[in-house]
């Protein structure tokens, strides 16, 4: 079967809908984490921040907020990764799931200091929140155009550094090939779903640059990496 990549599908994530059972969605994260693992993609959310740092001096607080965190494992490896490296990171992670929230308080390590807040990115509390990184792993995608230009543009008047993008590439050849990996590596029948649904919500390199080109408060770093990946960092302008 043919597969037209040239727009952006506006198909239903199953994860996305209220009321998913939780041993199912538990499931579901399971899978994705095990993408990410085997894959390497949260390397690219972490080398982002790498990047944005660099400047900062050793032992200065950094505040990291993960927007549609899921069930945190991200930040859960990006604390693992700051105490290894005597970094101090202050980490937070947003959702507008209850159930990806207490899933995400129940998985978290003993002494773990990462936060997490259940909240709406359109709604009024996440205008007053700050941070020197914003974070979007896997989560752009969920969202249409003008909702991901809506958000970017906050998400940069809101950061002091910049803001750490890490989403899929819009590909025939990555559908298929998921097909394959899901096949053999995948338990959950939601993430093989929404895995395809995602790929083909995810985006081509001009569609990046045409966001790119509406933000224009910033410097745009886009890279294809690993796995049919986009790394997208936007570097805030030197005060």
């Amino acid at each position: 079967m043919y597969i037209n990549t040239k727009y952006r599908t506006h198909a239903t994530e199953l994860m996305d809908v209220p009321g998913v059972d939780e041993g199912a969605l538990l499931q579901a994260y399971n899978d994705i984490n095990t993408v990410n693992r085997l894959l390497g993609g949260n390397k690219i959310t972490l080398n982002g921040i790498l990047q944005l740092t660099k400047q900062v001096p050793p032992g200065q607080e950094v505040s990291i907020i993960d927007i549609g965190c899921g069930d945190g494992e991200i930040l859960f490896q990006c604390e693992k990764y700051a105490q290894q490296n005597n970094l101090n990171w202050k980490l937070t992670g947003i959702d507008i799931n209850t159930q990806s929230i207490a899933l995400a308080l129940k998985k978290a390590p003993e002494h773990s200091r990462v936060a997490f807040e259940e909240m709406n990115i359109f709604s009024k509390d996440f205008d007053t929140k700050t941070a020197d990184i914003f974070l979007f792993s896997l989560t752009l995608h969920h969202f249409t155009d003008s909702e991901i230009i809506t958000i970017l543009e906050k998400a940069n008047q809101q950061a002091n550094l910049g803001i750490v993008i890490n989403d899929l590439q819009r590909s025939a050849v990555a559908y298929r090939l998921f097909q394959m990996f899901s096949f053999f590596f995948l338990k959950s029948n939601i993430a093989k779903r929404d895995g395809l649904v995602s790929i083909l919500r995810g985006f081509k390199r001009n569609d990046l640059k045409q966001f790119a080109l509406k933000l224009p408060d910033g410097i745009h770093l886009i890279y294809n990496k690993w796995a049919f990946r986009w790394q997208w960092i936007i570097k805030k302008h030197a005060s």
